[in-house]
Protein backbone atom coordinates (compact mmCIF):
# COMPACT_ATOMS: atom_id res chain seq x y z
CA UNK A 1 0.00 0.00 0.00
CA UNK A 2 2.59 2.03 0.73
CA UNK A 3 4.26 2.44 -2.69
CA UNK A 4 0.38 3.56 -4.77
CA UNK A 5 0.88 6.84 -4.16
CA UNK A 6 4.45 6.26 -5.80
CA UNK A 7 2.98 4.14 -8.25
CA UNK A 8 0.36 6.39 -9.31
CA UNK A 9 2.66 9.79 -9.41
CA UNK A 10 5.36 7.40 -11.84
CA UNK A 11 2.12 6.68 -14.01
CA UNK A 12 1.02 10.17 -14.28
CA UNK A 13 4.82 11.52 -15.29
CA UNK A 14 4.52 8.73 -18.23
CA UNK A 15 1.13 9.95 -18.60
CA UNK A 16 2.18 13.47 -19.03
CA UNK A 17 5.50 12.17 -21.16
CA UNK A 18 3.37 10.42 -24.15
CA UNK A 19 1.37 13.38 -23.64
CA UNK A 20 3.78 16.13 -24.74
CA UNK A 21 5.24 13.99 -27.50
CA UNK A 22 1.95 15.25 -29.37
CA UNK A 23 2.40 18.63 -29.13
CA UNK A 24 5.87 18.13 -31.50
CA UNK A 25 6.13 17.89 -34.37
CA UNK A 26 5.41 14.40 -35.30
CA UNK A 27 4.02 13.42 -38.59
CA UNK A 28 2.74 10.39 -36.92
CA UNK A 29 0.54 12.47 -34.49
CA UNK A 30 -2.33 11.76 -36.29
CA UNK A 31 -4.73 13.05 -33.80
CA UNK A 32 -8.13 13.76 -36.52
CA UNK A 33 -7.58 10.23 -36.69
CA UNK A 34 -11.18 9.31 -36.71
CA UNK A 35 -11.66 11.03 -39.90
CA UNK A 36 -9.58 7.94 -41.33
CA UNK A 37 -11.06 5.07 -43.07
CA UNK A 38 -11.31 1.97 -40.55
CA UNK A 39 -9.20 -0.84 -41.79
CA UNK A 40 -11.37 -3.53 -40.03
CA UNK A 41 -14.72 -2.29 -41.84
CA UNK A 42 -12.57 -1.98 -45.29
CA UNK A 43 -11.23 -5.41 -44.38
CA UNK A 44 -14.92 -7.09 -44.35
CA UNK A 45 -16.04 -5.23 -46.79
CA UNK A 46 -13.67 -6.76 -49.37
CA UNK A 47 -14.40 -10.13 -47.56
CA UNK A 48 -18.00 -9.53 -48.87
CA UNK A 49 -16.75 -9.17 -52.08
CA UNK A 50 -14.53 -12.46 -52.22
CA UNK A 51 -17.98 -14.36 -50.73
CA UNK A 52 -19.88 -12.58 -54.31
CA UNK A 53 -16.97 -13.88 -55.65
CA UNK A 54 -16.93 -17.26 -54.72
CA UNK A 55 -20.44 -17.68 -53.96
CA UNK A 56 -20.72 -21.53 -54.22
CA UNK A 57 -17.72 -21.97 -52.33
CA UNK A 58 -18.11 -19.64 -48.81
CA UNK A 59 -22.15 -20.18 -48.67
CA UNK A 60 -22.86 -20.92 -45.31
CA UNK A 61 -26.50 -22.79 -46.67
CA UNK A 62 -27.32 -24.19 -50.18
CA UNK A 63 -27.28 -22.23 -53.24
CA UNK A 64 -29.75 -22.27 -56.32
CA UNK A 65 -31.34 -20.17 -58.42
CA UNK A 66 -34.00 -19.10 -56.59
CA UNK A 67 -32.36 -18.07 -53.31
CA UNK A 68 -28.90 -17.01 -55.06
CA UNK A 69 -30.37 -13.39 -55.84
CA UNK A 70 -31.02 -12.99 -52.49
CA UNK A 71 -27.34 -14.34 -50.83
CA UNK A 72 -25.79 -12.02 -53.59
CA UNK A 73 -27.59 -8.58 -52.38
CA UNK A 74 -26.92 -9.55 -48.44
CA UNK A 75 -23.35 -9.28 -49.29
CA UNK A 76 -23.58 -6.63 -52.34
CA UNK A 77 -25.65 -4.39 -49.99
CA UNK A 78 -22.88 -4.90 -46.88
CA UNK A 79 -20.18 -4.46 -49.23
CA UNK A 80 -21.71 -0.94 -51.10
CA UNK A 81 -22.73 0.62 -47.50
CA UNK A 82 -19.17 0.04 -45.99
CA UNK A 83 -17.06 1.15 -49.15
CA UNK A 84 -18.95 3.80 -49.85
CA UNK A 85 -18.48 5.20 -46.53
CA UNK A 86 -14.58 4.45 -46.52
CA UNK A 87 -13.68 5.70 -49.54
CA UNK A 88 -15.33 9.25 -48.98
CA UNK A 89 -13.48 8.95 -45.87
CA UNK A 90 -10.15 8.44 -47.81
CA UNK A 91 -11.36 11.38 -50.21
CA UNK A 92 -12.06 13.48 -47.75
CA UNK A 93 -9.18 13.10 -45.54
CA UNK A 94 -6.75 13.85 -48.63
CA UNK A 95 -8.49 16.32 -49.59
CA UNK A 96 -8.15 17.89 -46.46
CA UNK A 97 -4.56 17.19 -46.36
CA UNK A 98 -4.19 18.91 -49.15
CA UNK A 99 -3.80 16.06 -51.87
CA UNK A 100 -5.74 17.02 -54.12
CA UNK A 101 -3.92 16.91 -57.22
CA UNK A 102 -3.99 13.07 -57.03
CA UNK A 103 -7.46 12.04 -55.91
CA UNK A 104 -11.22 11.95 -57.08
CA UNK A 105 -12.84 14.89 -55.56
CA UNK A 106 -14.88 14.21 -52.50
CA UNK A 107 -18.62 12.92 -52.62
CA UNK A 108 -17.28 10.40 -55.74
CA UNK A 109 -17.58 7.31 -53.16
CA UNK A 110 -20.88 6.42 -54.60
CA UNK A 111 -19.82 6.21 -58.05
CA UNK A 112 -16.97 4.16 -57.90
CA UNK A 113 -18.01 1.33 -55.43
CA UNK A 114 -21.17 1.28 -58.57
CA UNK A 115 -18.67 0.88 -61.18
CA UNK A 116 -16.64 -1.53 -58.82
CA UNK A 117 -19.71 -3.76 -58.56
CA UNK A 118 -20.81 -3.67 -62.09
CA UNK A 119 -17.51 -4.75 -62.68
CA UNK A 120 -17.86 -7.91 -60.62
CA UNK A 121 -18.67 -10.66 -63.46
CA UNK A 122 -15.54 -9.44 -65.75
CA UNK A 123 -13.60 -10.03 -62.16
CA UNK A 124 -15.13 -12.97 -61.82
CA UNK A 125 -14.14 -14.20 -65.32
CA UNK A 126 -10.68 -12.96 -64.77
CA UNK A 127 -10.22 -15.02 -61.37
CA UNK A 128 -11.68 -17.82 -62.94
CA UNK A 129 -8.32 -17.68 -65.67
CA UNK A 130 -6.67 -17.36 -62.68
CA UNK A 131 -7.90 -20.18 -60.89
CA UNK A 132 -7.60 -22.54 -64.20
CA UNK A 133 -3.87 -21.32 -64.44
CA UNK A 134 -2.97 -22.50 -61.25
CA UNK A 135 -4.81 -25.71 -62.08
CA UNK A 136 -2.34 -26.58 -65.26
CA UNK A 137 0.66 -24.85 -63.74
CA UNK A 138 0.52 -26.88 -60.80
CA UNK A 139 0.49 -30.93 -61.07
CA UNK A 140 0.10 -31.04 -56.85
CA UNK A 141 -3.41 -29.87 -57.25
CA UNK A 142 -6.10 -32.05 -57.44
CA UNK A 143 -8.90 -29.79 -58.54
CA UNK A 144 -9.93 -26.46 -58.36
CA UNK A 145 -11.87 -26.59 -55.73
CA UNK A 146 -8.35 -27.01 -53.58
CA UNK A 147 -6.88 -24.22 -55.26
CA UNK A 148 -9.80 -21.68 -53.99
CA UNK A 149 -10.19 -22.96 -50.59
CA UNK A 150 -6.39 -23.23 -49.73
CA UNK A 151 -4.03 -21.41 -52.05
CA UNK A 152 -2.37 -18.25 -50.76
CA UNK A 153 -1.05 -16.86 -53.96
CA UNK A 154 -4.90 -17.01 -55.65
CA UNK A 155 -6.00 -15.01 -52.03
CA UNK A 156 -3.09 -12.42 -52.73
CA UNK A 157 -4.22 -12.61 -56.80
CA UNK A 158 -8.12 -11.48 -55.67
CA UNK A 159 -7.35 -8.88 -53.34
CA UNK A 160 -4.99 -7.52 -56.30
CA UNK A 161 -7.34 -8.06 -58.80
CA UNK A 162 -10.24 -6.20 -56.28
CA UNK A 163 -7.89 -3.37 -55.34
CA UNK A 164 -6.37 -2.71 -58.71
CA UNK A 165 -10.14 -1.72 -59.87
CA UNK A 166 -9.71 0.76 -57.06
CA UNK A 167 -6.59 2.05 -58.19
CA UNK A 168 -7.71 2.74 -61.61
CA UNK A 169 -10.71 4.71 -60.23
CA UNK A 170 -8.15 6.87 -58.51
CA UNK A 171 -9.25 5.62 -54.75
CA UNK A 172 -6.37 6.38 -52.43
CA UNK A 173 -5.43 4.22 -49.54
CA UNK A 174 -8.07 1.72 -49.44
CA UNK A 175 -6.37 -0.48 -52.36
CA UNK A 176 -3.60 -0.67 -50.01
CA UNK A 177 -5.05 -1.31 -46.99
CA UNK A 178 -6.54 -4.30 -49.07
CA UNK A 179 -3.67 -5.34 -50.45
CA UNK A 180 -1.45 -5.47 -47.04
CA UNK A 181 -4.43 -7.40 -45.59
CA UNK A 182 -3.99 -9.84 -48.35
CA UNK A 183 -0.47 -9.51 -47.78
CA UNK A 184 -0.11 -10.32 -43.92
CA UNK A 185 -2.48 -13.46 -44.89
CA UNK A 186 -0.73 -14.73 -47.31
CA UNK A 187 3.23 -13.55 -47.40
CA UNK A 188 2.74 -12.70 -50.93
CA UNK A 189 2.71 -8.72 -51.62
CA UNK A 190 1.55 -7.27 -54.48
CA UNK A 191 1.09 -3.57 -55.04
CA UNK A 192 -2.59 -2.55 -56.26
CA UNK A 193 -0.81 0.06 -58.43
CA UNK A 194 0.67 -3.13 -60.66
CA UNK A 195 -0.75 -3.88 -64.20
CA UNK A 196 -1.44 -8.36 -64.32
CA UNK A 197 -2.60 -9.47 -67.51
CA UNK A 198 -4.51 -13.11 -67.55
CA UNK A 199 -4.04 -15.91 -66.41
CA UNK A 200 -1.65 -15.50 -63.88
CA UNK A 201 0.15 -18.27 -61.56
CA UNK A 202 2.06 -18.02 -58.33
CA UNK A 203 3.30 -21.41 -57.55
CA UNK A 204 3.93 -21.79 -53.55
CA UNK A 205 3.54 -17.72 -53.36
CA UNK A 206 5.65 -17.16 -50.41
CA UNK A 207 7.73 -14.06 -50.04
CA UNK A 208 6.97 -12.93 -53.26
CA UNK A 209 6.98 -8.92 -54.10
CA UNK A 210 5.50 -7.35 -56.82
CA UNK A 211 6.48 -3.57 -56.64
CA UNK A 212 3.92 -0.77 -57.87
CA UNK A 213 4.60 -0.05 -61.25
CA UNK A 214 5.31 -3.77 -62.21
CA UNK A 215 4.13 -4.47 -65.68
CA UNK A 216 3.16 -8.24 -66.10
CA UNK A 217 1.64 -9.86 -69.68
CA UNK A 218 -0.84 -12.64 -70.13
CA UNK A 219 0.05 -16.20 -68.62
CA UNK A 220 2.96 -15.94 -66.62
CA UNK A 221 4.13 -17.76 -63.94
CA UNK A 222 5.80 -16.85 -60.73
CA UNK A 223 7.75 -19.40 -57.93
CA UNK A 224 7.76 -17.98 -54.44
CA UNK A 225 10.98 -15.52 -53.14
CA UNK A 226 10.70 -14.03 -56.73
CA UNK A 227 11.04 -10.08 -56.63
CA UNK A 228 9.82 -7.43 -59.42
CA UNK A 229 11.77 -4.41 -57.48
CA UNK A 230 13.46 -1.15 -57.73
CA UNK A 231 16.56 0.06 -57.86
CA UNK A 232 16.96 3.01 -55.87
CA UNK A 233 15.78 6.44 -56.46
CA UNK A 234 17.08 9.32 -54.93
CA UNK A 235 14.20 12.37 -55.91
CA UNK A 236 10.36 10.61 -55.12
CA UNK A 237 9.47 13.35 -57.70
CA UNK A 238 10.75 11.48 -60.42
CA UNK A 239 10.39 8.12 -59.62
CA UNK A 240 8.53 7.02 -63.27
CA UNK A 241 8.68 3.48 -63.78
CA UNK A 242 10.69 1.79 -61.04
CA UNK A 243 9.60 -2.13 -61.52
CA UNK A 244 10.21 -4.39 -64.04
CA UNK A 245 8.23 -5.69 -67.10
CA UNK A 246 7.30 -9.18 -67.45
CA UNK A 247 6.09 -9.84 -71.43
CA UNK A 248 3.64 -13.00 -71.84
CA UNK A 249 4.44 -16.20 -71.29
CA UNK A 250 7.61 -15.17 -68.63
CA UNK A 251 8.59 -17.84 -66.02
CA UNK A 252 10.34 -16.86 -63.31
CA UNK A 253 12.09 -19.82 -60.58
CA UNK A 254 12.20 -19.75 -56.84
CA UNK A 255 14.23 -16.69 -55.01
CA UNK A 256 15.10 -14.64 -58.87
CA UNK A 257 15.06 -11.10 -58.28
CA UNK A 258 14.87 -8.93 -60.91
CA UNK A 259 15.33 -4.62 -60.55
CA UNK A 260 14.58 -1.62 -62.95
CA UNK A 261 12.09 0.39 -64.37
CA UNK A 262 13.69 -0.37 -67.46
CA UNK A 263 14.52 -3.84 -67.28
CA UNK A 264 12.26 -5.72 -69.96
CA UNK A 265 12.32 -9.85 -69.65
CA UNK A 266 11.34 -10.43 -73.20
CA UNK A 267 8.15 -13.10 -74.19
CA UNK A 268 8.51 -16.71 -73.66
CA UNK A 269 11.57 -16.37 -71.18
CA UNK A 270 12.78 -18.65 -68.25
CA UNK A 271 14.61 -16.76 -65.60
CA UNK A 272 16.16 -19.45 -63.00
CA UNK A 273 16.29 -19.45 -59.62
CA UNK A 274 18.09 -17.05 -57.46
CA UNK A 275 19.63 -14.75 -60.57
CA UNK A 276 19.79 -11.05 -60.46
CA UNK A 277 18.53 -9.26 -63.03
CA UNK A 278 19.23 -5.45 -63.57
CA UNK A 279 19.08 -5.50 -67.56
CA UNK A 280 17.07 -6.77 -70.36
CA UNK A 281 16.59 -10.27 -71.81
CA UNK A 282 15.23 -11.19 -75.37
CA UNK A 283 12.59 -13.15 -75.96
CA UNK A 284 13.11 -16.99 -75.50
CA UNK A 285 15.94 -16.15 -73.30
CA UNK A 286 17.17 -18.62 -70.66
CA UNK A 287 18.99 -17.55 -67.57
CA UNK A 288 20.49 -19.78 -64.92
CA UNK A 289 22.78 -18.46 -63.08
CA UNK A 290 25.27 -16.16 -64.57
CA UNK A 291 24.89 -18.51 -67.75
CA UNK A 292 22.36 -17.66 -70.01
CA UNK A 293 21.43 -21.18 -72.31
CA UNK A 294 21.62 -21.31 -76.10
CA UNK A 295 18.51 -20.71 -77.79
CA UNK A 296 17.16 -23.69 -79.14
CA UNK A 297 18.21 -24.15 -82.95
Amino acid sequence: MATEPKRSRELDDAIDGVLASYSGTLEIDNLESAALPNKRAVVEAFERLKHVLFMGFYSTRPLNKDNLREGLAEHLDAAYGALVDQIERALTYDHWMGRTSRVLPAGSAEDVVLSLLRAIPELRRVINADVRAAYEGDPAAKNVEEIVFSYPSLEAIVAYRVAHRLVLSGVPMIPRIIAEHAHSRTGVDIHPGAQIGERFFIDHGTGVVIGETSLIGNDVKLYQGVTLGALSVADRAKQGKRHPTLEDNVTIYAGATILGGETVIGEGSVIGGNVWLTKSVEAGSRVFGRAREPEDG
